[in-house]
């Protein structure tokens, strides 16, 4: 049965015209995604804990898969639910699913700590946003080779789900730290759009970046859920969330009625040895809070995705404020979790002023550090700053034992092993 949602417009793809075969073009989407490297680079970048250090603990490639399941679950629960959805006007699992598992595929290794370092680093040369870099792998480096392949192909309703912000770096009136894409991708901007004039009045203050389509919306919900719950677990498994200092944090929290209810069910829950199941159930709680709104703008005309939005009940929204709140002020402000901040910077710096000596600012006598396919990548960029994104690149793509064997190799004289060079 067609799916009367979708339309030519939703299945163009950035590569020209696709045929499917006995998959969907969102199945083949997905597919993609599932087969390429940095897809299975993500089990050894960090989520919250440095990849490696537990053996229990979400990685980015598990916490990606979760995002999916719960996406999945809201399109199935929407169209079993929420109106106008039909048996023949749905929103599509598959197309959700891929955009799920994609939403961290251009995040660096040591986590925000390395986005925010590498964000530091290019601002001179257009900036760096992890949302923005999952862009730039589907369209131009997931099985890039050097005879013109670039990217997968993806669907126009496929980047724009992973379209987070809409806005370029050089539309802010000060480089921001986030929350942006490259000034390069403003023609996958426009090809997202249909070539469509964006209206004056969304260029003001966060107005585009809050324009997302329904898929987008239902992924950023999914991510929420996720992180803002299974963060919670992961913490209190490692013991960085113990009894003691959810109470001490609390003491010094403006607590509602509400808010005192989860925290008290939180303490209960941890108590009783029960946490993940309690917040396994959550899960459930924040996929059933989703129902559909109709909208109107700009958009809506000529794709349904982006005639309905994502309405979450007000409950769920501010419980998942409530935990990642704790989170962030408990786990992510810790000692331990800054500590890795420092690290991130200092192997992050010491890295770009390698590669940045020895493949731009050149003197007689040139070290050849990369491999030499990124090497030739960077010489083949005609300005600093193509050689400053392609330096950029290389280091957003390491995980995170790649980067610190990298790191050793070039400055720990004890270390040393021909097989790390990749």
């Amino acid at each position: 049965m067609n799916n009367r949602f979708y339309n030519a417009f939703d299945r163009a793809t950035v590569g020209g015209d696709r045929k499917e075969d006995y998959r969907t073009s969102f199945q083949m989407d997905r597919d993609r995604i599932i087969h390429a490297q940095a897809f299975r680079k993500l089990q050894s970048k960090t989520q919250v804990f440095l990849s490696g250090e537990y053996d229990f603990y979400r990685t980015r490639l598990t916490h990606s898969m979760e995002v999916a399941q719960i996406g999945r679950s809201i399109c199935a629960y929407l169209r079993s639910h929420a109106e106008p959805l039909r048996p023949d006007f749905y929103i599509d699992g598959d197309l959700v699913e891929a955009v799920c598992l994609a939403h961290d595929l251009g995040h660096p290794p040591f986590g925000h700590s390395g986005e925010r370092t590498l964000q530091e680093l290019m601002v001179p040369w257009g900036g760096f946003e992890g949302n923005a870099q999952t862009l730039h792998l589907l369209t131009e480096t997931l099985y890039q080779d050097e005879v013109g392949v670039r990217g997968i192909s993806g669907t126009r309703a496929l980047l724009d789900g992973v379209l987070k912000y809409k806005k370029l770096f050089r539309e802010f009136p000060a480089p921001p730290r986030n929350h942006f894409l490259y000034d390069t991708q403003e023609r996958h901007r426009a090809f997202v759009l249909g070539d469509a004039a964006i209206p004056p009045e969304l260029h003001v203050a966060e107005k585009l970046n809050a324009l997302k389509s329904i898929e987008c919306q239902i992924m950023d919900w999914s991510d929420d859920a996720a992180y803002s719950l299974n963060d919670m677990v992961d913490g209190v498994t490692a013991g960085f969330l113990s009894l003691e200092r959810i109470e001490e944090w609390a003491a010094g929290e403006p607590l509602d009625a509400e808010r005192q209810v989860w925290l008290d069910e939180l303490c209960a829950a941890i108590r009783g040895g029960r946490l993940e199941t309690v917040f396994a159930q959550k899960v459930g709680v924040f996929i059933t809070a989703c129902r559909l709104r109709e909208r109107h703008n700009f958009m809506s005309e000529r794709t349904h995705r982006y005639g309905f939005e994502l309405a979450i009940a007000g409950a769920a929204e501010r419980e998942a404020a409530f935990y990642k709140k704790m989170a962030n002020d408990i786990i992510f402000e810790s000692p331990q979790l800054q500590q890795m901040e420092h690290k991130a910077r200092r192997v992050l710096f010491d890295l770009w002023e390698s590669c940045w000596h020895n493949y731009v600012e050149t003197g007689p006598r040139v070290i050849r550090i990369l491999p030499p396919r990124v090497g030739r990548l960077i010489d083949a960029a005609g300005t600093p700053a193509g050689k400053a994104r392609q330096i950029c690149d290389w280091l957003a793509g390491l995980t995170d034992g790649m980067i610190v064997r990298t790191y050793q190799r070039l400055f720990d004289p004890q270390f040393g092993s021909i097989r790390d060079l990749s």
